[in-house]
């Protein structure tokens, strides 16, 4: 279906177009008509599918038509409201009066307070952020008659449930809320029963499952064998990859690691400052740097189309975050591939995943080896503007996880003070 077969405003028509937005996906086909409608929703897809246009577009056309009207769109990650405030512009560029108003963590009061006092009529905000400017004006959200959680399932993972009964009381009782997610655990529907009224339940394609044009790979290796397989990962292949880390400080490690054998690499987790994020974010976007190593802050709606291959150097705690993983390629039609490796320690956790696909009734073509030796590295680029190196002086092999041996202990004597009879340390 054409998004020029839907009643939308003049104006939204020429953004649209700007965009190059033609067809529509079937979660837009599908959200958009009902959302025109101004019914409550929930909107579920895999991840990739187009959800954040399929409710961006009504709100807009809503706000046009509506000028005592605004919205709030709640998302988990600053990353991801961002994009999503990104897509907000350039679907208003015609419609200036709609301003947007971006509420995060990371970023000092006072500008937000100033946007605040010029006027809104689109919040953007993770819960934290925005129940911190609650305290201080409570009428913020008083003409928020479109509610939208985004990655709903991710809200609740990172505990903004909370938040989110402090939240909902700030907003008007007639509202229109509107529900998206990739997955459909028990306790979104929980939720929706008591925030919705009535909604209107959305499904396209399968939930919880990669999409098919994903090439799934496993390994089983030691853990001491990760550096030296991704290295030869990253070498044998072309595009951008997006290396998935368990913790920050590995996300350092790792990074650290790539970048001695001169490739350019980005990092991004949440004990970097919102600068850095951002820079991370934009660097990996334009292509600066084809490696991202990250934790799972990227994991969900992150829409980056060139992302080739998806690397799971430490496997998600939660079946679930793997789909969301695994997601970030295979953007918008094309083709991707992801590989996980394989600890011992972390066996478990993959069985938890293959329970997963296996009662979604997916065929993932997923391959896992088992390897006892590490794998032998092809020769890396060098460093831009780097001297030639002599010969065997290539950064060591060793992962720099492997714990160095502690230095030998000191040996202290101790001899008879003859006089005293206390002991004393001998020179």
């Amino acid at each position: 279906m054409n998004f020029n077969a839907l009643a939308l405003p003049r104006t939204l028509r020429d953004s649209l177009a700007r965009m190059d937005f033609q067809t529509m996906t079937p979660i837009q086909e599908q959200a958009i008509p009902v959302a025109l409608e101004c019914r409550d929703l929930i909107g579920l897809s895999q991840t990739g599918t187009g959800k954040t246009a399929a409710f961006s577009i009504p709100i807009v056309a809503r706000l046009i038509a509506e000028p005592e009207t605004s919205a709030l769109i709640l998302v988990p990650t600053r990353e991801l409201a961002n994009q999503i405030t990104e897509v907000m512009k350039d679907l208003t560029r015609h419609n200036p009066e709609l301003r947007t108003l971006m509420l995060i963590g990371g970023m000092s009061m006072q500008p937000q307070l100033r946007q605040i006092q010029k006027g809104y009529r689109i919040v953007i905000a993770t819960p934290g952020r925005l129940l911190d400017h609650l305290q201080r004006k409570k009428s913020i959200l008083s003409h928020a008659s479109i509610v939208v959680l985004d990655e709903a399932d991710r809200m609740l993972d990172m505990g903004f449930a909370p938040q989110l009964k402090q939240i909902f009381p700030a907003l008007p009782s007639q509202r229109q809320t509107l529900l998206f997610s990739a997955t459909f655990p028990k306790e979104i529907e929980t939720m929706a029963q008591k925030l919705m009224k009535n909604p209107v339940k959305i499904q396209a394609g399968a939930i919880s499952v990669p999409v098919t044009n994903i090439n799934q790979r496993a390994v089983r290796m030691g853990g001491s064998q990760k550096n030296d397989r991704l290295l030869d990962e990253i070498n044998t292949r072309e595009g951008s990859m997006l290396v998935f880390v368990r913790t920050q400080r590995r996300v350092d490690r790792v990074a650290k690691f790539l970048k001695g054998y001169g490739l350019e690499v980005g990092s991004l987790h949440g004990g970097k400052s919102q600068g850095q994020r951002n820079r991370a974010i934009q660097g990996f976007r334009d292509e600066t740097f084809r490696i991202l190593c990250a934790t799972d802050i990227v994991a969900r709606g992150l829409d980056i189309s060139h992302v080739a291959h998806v690397v799971n150097y430490d496997l998600p705690q939660v079946p679930e975050d793997y789909v969301h993983r695994i997601g970030r390629t295979a953007r918008n039609g094309r083709n991707g591939e992801s590989i996980s490796f394989i600890a011992s320690e972390e066996i478990e956790l993959w069985k938890g995943i293959e329970k997963l696909l296996k009662q979604k009734n997916a065929t993932p073509k997923i391959e896992v080896m088992s390897e006892k030796a590490s794998p032998k590295k092809s020769p890396m680029p060098a460093p831009k503007n780097a001297m030639p190196m002599a010969k065997n002086t290539a950064p060591a092999a060793k992962a720099p996880f492997s714990r160095r041996p502690s230095a030998k202990p000191m040996k202290i004597r101790f001899k008879q003070n003859p006089s005293a009879g206390a002991l004393i340390r001998a020179k």
